[in-house]
């Protein structure tokens, strides 16, 4: 088996509010691969005092732990109790209620002997690549039913956020763990995974350097630093002809990437 994970920031003077964990328990053939996306707020408006890269520190911890220490419990079940878990942790000093409280988009697996459990929630991205070479995406596209021009509105945005008809995204609320997409898929039908967080994805989604199937094969030949490096030198080319495909020069990207059968 081949485990890595790679994280970039998006900024300089900012701090990484990407998170990602790769667990591989000596107990036995299982592990696990979390990968969250902080959803940055303007400053100083989202009630909390601590932050969001605090809170996918939190979230994220809480996620790798559980996935890995209560094998009874489903997907839905741990990013439920992880919230509550992260919630808990700050209700006393921020208001939970702000509509842009911390909160993270979540690329989750989990894998044992015979089964494979995937969760995703908002726009970060798993992806499943069969024994054969063939590339399953596993994506929550609610967000990208959003039309731009609401997305270009913060305030038309926030009517949206966690609510029916709109976008869901890890926050205070634990109940949303029911919205996130899930699955199971054999262990036999999977020779590989990456979870990805949006940052990472630009290489399809944004840059059309290939499909799915082409960014697995950057993942076999250049490991997770590799396909990080390439994001940014498209982001840089990019602002360099004008910056016309994105509307900040770089993201916060990470990439999980782990290889389960040989």
């Amino acid at each position: 088996m081949r485990t890595e994970a790679a994280t970039l920031p998006g900024s300089p003077e900012r701090p990484n509010e990407d998170w990602v964990a790769v667990a591989l328990p000596a107990s036995g053939a299982g592990g696990a691969v979390v990968v969250l996306d902080g959803v940055t707020p303007p400053a100083g408006e989202d009630g909390c005092v601590h932050g969001v890269p605090w809170f996918t520190a939190r979230l994220g911890g809480a996620l790798t732990e559980l996935s890995v220490s209560r094998a009874d419990l489903t997907l839905s079940e741990i990013l439920s109790r992880a919230i509550r878990r992260t919630a808990d942790a700050h209700r006393d000093t921020c208001d939970l209620s702000h509509v842009r409280t911390p909160q993270a988009t979540v690329a989750l697996a989990r894998w044992n002997a015979t089964a494979v459990e995937h969760l995703v929630l908002s726009d970060a991205a798993l992806l499943l690549q069969a024994p054969d070479g063939t590339v399953r995406a596993v994506l929550d596209d609610r967000l990208d039913r959003v039309p731009a021009e609401i997305l270009r509105s913060l305030e038309a945005t926030d009517r949206l956020r966690n609510q029916e008809g709109g976008f869901f995204t890890a926050a205070a609320d634990p109940a949303v763990a029911a919205r996130a997409v899930t699955g199971t898929t054999p262990r036999t039908a999977v020779r590989a995974l990456a979870a990805l967080s949006d940052g990472a994805t630009r290489w399809v989604d944004l840059f059309r350097q290939g499909d799915w199937a082409d960014l697995f094969g950057v993942l076999d030949q250049e490991g997770a630093p590799g396909l990080l490096r390439r994001v940014r030198a498209l982001e840089t080319a990019d602002a360099e002809a004008g910056g016309i495909r994105r509307w900040k020069r770089h993201d916060d990207a990470t990439a999980a990437y782990a290889v389960l059968l040989s």
